[in-house]
């Protein structure tokens, strides 16, 4: 749909105050329908940066509302090459974020022996892989907010320095608690997950999104793959310090490629900009309401509001408190696994530690293969059962695949636990491991898409809520995951989380049903405000 012109003739000579406007839609109905939204339509708590007046002839206010049609300036009309060029930057930040936090995996237990004069200590070493949800989970409900108060180009780079600061921290670390702090606080300053999806929100149309979505979903299944690999090997030949040194130098590389070739991509924070630099060359004073607009939304009120924001999303929408609820679940059986995995491949495989960081390669395998099936279903799945409802997309046409996950997953951790219980041939388990990845990311990506899209503009602090709960999970479920094992097995132990998990799937297929009632009784996601 042809998006609307907003911009505004105000005479002061006989117009003085009034202002004019064509556009009646929500913001949420503006997103699902590739328009910009209006800021007047917006309460104070939506994610924008305040609407302002251009002046650019002394006869005349512009009012600057939304991107004229054709404007290079609007994200959704930049070359293809270009956004492809930020889904790239992306795609590298997620695969340094997965390396830096997975590669010590393998040599979690050499690192905690090390660091402790040479004590043992299993709690200790899964402390030190999961941990790093804790900090991830914190980070985001300062991340999203602010990215929707200063924009996206800001938040990256502001993070990406103390990201690398944090790595620094680790590889200096020399005792135990000074690494585990390191890894909360380079939790805490990821960026890639909540960003990502938004910033693909951001200058990707709806039928374009799952393609791009896949690409930036690849790239951990990238740094899984390679970060125990590396890890295990470079640990064994010199030193696991040296893992530590090559997360830093990757940490250091993505900073500069953010700062040299990332920019704005949040409409709201460009359309203020503009302001800003057009006022300024037309020398205009700014009227009064705009600078009180621009004061609030750039003050300590708006601030504050800011980090509220994600709170109030998460309260108020059933369907994102069910689909957080399924998602972090689920997230949460890959650090179960990735805990265990090297006591199942030492013990009772008998492989040695670089093994162990190859083995994972399976799990990177299956993931693959989730995501090429992601790559090809779910754009198509949407386009068809949008033409199916006479061209009226919904959110929730984003779920088939998840559903499909929901049912295989309690299947897949049954095959984990018992093949490990049995000491079935190693390929058997490592398949368990690899269809697991596959599984996952089946879950994961239809999840993300969905609440880009339900969610519009608010996308960034939706997943807020989200990865937050899913950090926690994954930072403290497998801590409980070690007495299961150690007092039942692996067999019981995993039939255990295979029965919670088959006791969540049936959520993907009530939001599938009647996802679209239960939207409507969160402001956030109505498409009726009227409603």
């Amino acid at each position: 749909m042809a998006q609307k012109l907003s911009r505004f003739f105000l005479h002061p000579a006989n117009n003085q105050g009034r202002v004019l406007t064509t556009n009646s839609k929500t913001p949420q109905e503006n997103w699902q329908a590739n328009e910009p939204m209006d800021p007047r339509t917006v309460e104070e708590t939506a994610p924008l940066l305040g609407a302002e007046v251009i002046t650019t002839d002394p006869r005349t206010i512009i009012e600057e509302r939304e991107f004229a049609k054709g404007d290079p300036e609007n994200p959704l009309e930049w070359p293809l090459k270009f956004k492809w060029l930020f889904i790239s930057i992306l795609f590298f930040m997620g695969a340094t974020v997965t390396f830096t936090c997975i590669s010590p995996v393998p040599i979690a237990g050499r690192i905690v022996q090390d660091l402790s004069n040479g004590e043992k200590n299993k709690y200790a070493s899964v402390l030190l892989v999961t941990i790093w949800e804790l900090g991830e989970a914190a980070g985001p409900l300062l991340i999203a907010p602010f990215s929707e108060t200063f924009g996206r180009y800001p938040v990256l780079n502001v993070c990406s320095v103390f990201f690398t600061a944090a790595a620094v921290l680790a590889a200096t670390a020399q005792t135990t608690p000074q690494f585990i702090l390191s890894r909360v606080l380079s939790g805490l300053f990821v960026t890639s997950n909540v960003l990502g999806p938004a910033i693909v929100g951001d200058i990707f149309e709806p039928d374009m999104r799952g393609s791009a979505m896949s690409f930036v979903m690849l790239a951990p299944n990238i740094g899984g793959a390679v970060g125990p690999a590396i890890g295990g090997y470079v640990a064994d030949a010199l030193s696991w310090r040296w893992v530590v040194w090559m997360s830093v130098l990757l940490c250091a590389t993505c900073q500069v490629l953010v700062l040299l070739c990332f920019r704005e991509t949040y409409a709201p924070a460009i359309l203020a900009r503009k302001v800003h630099r057009l006022r300024k060359l037309s020398g205009s004073p700014s009227p009064e309401g705009a600078a009180q607009n621009n004061s609030k939304s750039r003050g300590p009120e708006a601030a504050l509001e800011s980090i509220v924001r994600p709170f109030l999303i998460f309260k108020s929408s059933i369907v994102l408190v069910a689909v957080s609820l399924f998602g972090s679940l689920t997230f949460s059986h890959y650090f179960n696994m990735t805990t265990t995995l090297p006591d199942i491949l030492e013990d009772v495989y008998g492989l040695q530690s670089s093994q162990t960081g190859m083995s994972m390669l399976s799990f990177s395998i299956g993931s693959f293969v989730g995501l090429f099936i992601c790559n090809r279903s779910v754009d198509r799945i949407y386009v068809h059962l949008t033409k199916a409802n006479g061209g009226v997309g919904q959110p929730e046409y984003r779920l088939p695949l998840m559903i499909l996950a929901a049912v295989l997953a309690p299947f897949g951790l049954l095959l984990y636990g018992w093949s490990a219980e049995f000491g079935l041939p190693l390929w058997v388990f490592l398949f368990s491991f690899s269809s697991m990845g596959m599984i996952l990311l089946m879950a994961f990506l239809p999840l993300s898409a969905y609440v880009v899209d339900a969610f519009g503009p608010y996308a960034a602090s939706a997943m807020t809520g989200l990865i937050v709960l899913r950090c926690l999970m994954g930072s403290l479920l497998p801590l409980s995951t070690t007495p299961l094992v150690e007092n039942y097995g692996f067999g019981r132990a995993f039939s255990v989380i295979s029965l919670v998990s088959a006791a969540m799937a049936p959520i993907p297929v009530v939001i599938m049903i009647y996802g679209q009632k239960l939207r409507q009784l969160s402001k956030y996601t109505r498409n009726d405000p009227a409603e």
